[in-house]
């Protein structure tokens, strides 16, 4: 189990989070989870992606992927339950492009990783 700070992440998808942390070898950082209505991840991934439409899950990296003295902050993941089937799958996502996962330019190592990190998740 991780040392990351999770007191911002809903405490129903902690566990998915955590093990997403273990999974990307991310042992000491903050993270935090929202969770918002469909209009409210649309304006986010317009403003953000110049992409005028709900989604399920977007992550905003604040201290990026290179090594840092202390703990990290990780960034924040906002989750849209309206756009997704299941809310610790999407955490998990979220949290692998926080710690510098992108399944567009990685051949889908990421997608690997969250489906094995989906896999030990207890359902």
């Amino acid at each position: 189990m991780t040392a990351a700070d999770l007191g911002d992440v809903p405490p129903d998808l902690r566990d998915a989070v955590a093990a997403a942390l273990d999974a990307a070898e991310v042992k000491d950082g903050h993270l935090a989870v929202a969770l918002v209505d469909a209009d409210r991840i649309r304006e986010l991934n317009r403003d953000h992606r110049d992409r005028d439409q709900a989604t399920d899950v977007l992550a905003f990296p604040v201290d990026g992927t290179e090594p840092v003295a202390g703990p990290r902050e990780l960034g924040d993941v906002v989750i849209c339950p309206e756009h997704t089937e299941d809310l610790r799958e999407a955490a998990v996502h979220g949290t692998l492009h926080l710690c510098g996962f992108d399944h567009e330019t990685d051949q889908g190592k990421m997608l690997d990783v969250q489906a094995s990190v989906m896999g030990t998740l207890e359902r």
